[in-house]
């Protein structure tokens, strides 16, 4: 029987830490497609749609299993499409890893939903891990020209924001745990699409005059990018408890601050990198953990 175990047991570790290497990078693909004339929300609009053709048929297919949970997949829907539109936005007019910073502040809100609602009250392990990564965290968003770590400006808000509705996206993905990761992972995009369609409608953003080129890069982004990072995520989600999950998802952080240093001017300081050291050893202390509990 434990030998079963084992795929299972490092599987949702895996698909987590390359969800959060993926995320760590997209910000490049992102960033060149608005060079090329597509606006954030466009960009995102196309590539979840191009998605959501492939959910489609898994939202079909198991339609009778919506109405198990009323509640807990609207706001599941609503909580992902608010992340990914408030993360793209976010990604293309803040610094990288300042908008990675506050994003991943959601352990805290993680480990308080996961709480409040799930039950999942952690461990002194986890406790330990928790405060090894938000200290790392703190480290590296602090800035004494800036004072304490507290948004500043429109991006900070939306990286916060996308933080926490990151945070109820997952804790309801642990809540309804009937449901396949097809499922969840179709429910998802549609609510990208449909945040990201309310905001060109709600900004009165033209339709983009752009080379197929770019339109096709945008649809790659969503087939080869975003299909992979949601089941990744969901999947590893829903075999872990939040806390720890949010622990391992930290990772990007180190992704994001390495590419953001090979990839643009913006400089990274040796606070950002000390901070950078302390997170990656809590999620290499989540993933040991797990592991080791077999769970």
């Amino acid at each position: 029987m434990k030998a079963s175990k084992g795929p299972y047991t490092i599987l949702p570790v895996l698909s987590l830490l390359l969800t959060a290497t993926l995320w760590g990078m997209v910000w490049y693909p992102l960033r060149l497609l608005e060079q090329a004339g597509l606006h954030g929300l466009w960009t995102t609009l196309i590539s979840y749609s191009a998605a959501l053709l492939v959910g489609l048929g898994w939202l079909w297919s198991e339609r009778g299993r919506w109405a198990r949970y009323p509640l807990a997949l609207p706001v599941m829907t609503a909580a992902a499409g608010w992340t990914n539109v408030a993360f793209v936005l976010a990604i293309l007019d803040g610094m990288v890893v300042r908008v990675l910073l506050l994003f991943y502040l959601s352990p805290l809100w993680a480990l308080l939903l996961g709480w409040l609602i799930l039950g999942e009250k952690p461990r002194p392990g986890g406790w330990l891990v928790f405060a090894l990564a938000v200290s790392g965290a703190m480290i590296m968003l602090w800035d004494p020209a800036v004072g304490l770590p507290w948004p500043r400006d429109h991006a900070d808000w939306l990286a916060v924001s996308s933080g926490f509705a990151f945070s109820m996206s997952n804790v309801m993905v642990r809540r309804m745990d009937r449901l396949s990761v097809r499922l969840k992972a179709a429910a998802s995009w549609l609510g990208v699409v449909l945040v990201a369609l309310a905001g060109v409608l709600i900004a009165g953003l033209p339709v983009p005059q752009v080379s197929a080129a770019t339109l096709g890069g945008a649809v790659a982004l969503g087939w080869l990018g975003f299909v992979i990072m949601t089941l990744a995520v969901i999947y590893g989600v829903a075999h872990m408890p939040v806390h720890r999950s949010a622990v391992i998802l930290l990772f990007e952080l180190v992704v994001g601050a390495v590419s953001s240093l090979i990839l643009t001017s913006e400089q990274v300081y040796p606070r950002e990198w000390l901070g950078g050291s302390l997170i990656l050893a809590s999620a290499w202390l989540a993933a040991r953990e797990q592991a080791v509990r077999g769970e």
